[in-house]
């Protein structure tokens, strides 16, 4: 699923790249990979930390693959992916081997409100509330369904409260209050136009190098993978990588 072109929330131009190049990292070399043990009393899939690009890697920072997902909260295909195969990936990600980034492609208002607030309670929550925004996505969709008026009002908004009224006509606030974000919490993250902005330049970075096509896409070592958009599809080219 494309990214809408020129963000209506903040009036951010997410022009979609007429070209792009993938970055050549390690090629997967298919020969198995030694496992490597956590410090003691951790985990590698509860350590998290912040990286320069504002994302958050999940694992072992030196872990021979690196699996990145471009992934959008509003696209049902990543909803589906995030079901599948969340609990996997932690598994590969614990034995020390694998890296795991998931970095916000923004397609519409919704997914930048919901980015927003899958950051706001800092990195150690970020990937457990976003797996809950996933799995919330049908029940969001249908608090939305028949709320164009509501919408049309957002419009009307100055840059900074759009979020937070999108949040409010989605039922997104509440739904991350019951998951320990607080109102005040939400209401200054929903407001951070300096977040929105840098999430914006993430996915016109994403479409210059990597000419991403639809969601969720995928990287391992750098190296934009084809055709790969499902766990099934995505498992051999992990096992190819010595996993």
């Amino acid at each position: 699923m494309k990214a809408i072109s020129g963000i209506a929330i903040l009036a951010l131009s997410l022009t979609l790249a007429a070209c792009g190049k993938s970055e050549e990292g390690a090629k997967p070399s298919g020969e198995p990979i030694a496992a490597v043990a956590a410090p003691a009393g951790t985990s590698w899939s509860e350590t998290i930390a912040a990286t320069p690009e504002g994302y958050f890697l999940m694992g072992n920072p030196s872990a021979k693959v690196k699996l990145v997902e471009y992934g959008s909260y509003t696209c049902s295909h990543c909803k589906d992916f995030s079901a599948e195969a969340s609990e996997e990936i932690k598994k590969l990600v614990d034995t020390g081997k694998m890296s795991f980034e998931f970095r916000t492609y923004l397609r519409d208002p919704i997914d930048l409100t919901t980015a927003l607030l899958a950051r706001c309670g800092g990195k150690d929550i970020f990937y457990p509330l976003s797996e809950q925004f996933f799995a919330n996505q049908s029940a969001m969709f249908e608090k939305v369904q028949g709320q164009e008026a509501a919408f049309k009002t957002v419009e009307q908004l100055p840059a900074a409260q759009r979020p937070g009224a999108i949040a409010q006509i989605a039922g997104l606030v509440e739904y991350a209050q019951q998951r320990g974000v607080s109102a005040d919490q939400a209401k200054q993250c929903l407001a951070d136009t300096a977040s929105a902005e840098k999430l914006a330049k993430g996915v016109e970075a994403a479409n210059t190098q990597y000419q991403i096509q639809g969601t969720p896409s995928f990287l391992i070592n750098g190296v934009m993978l084809d055709n790969v958009a499902t766990w099934a599809s995505l498992q051999p080219k992990l096992r190819e990588a010595g996993l």
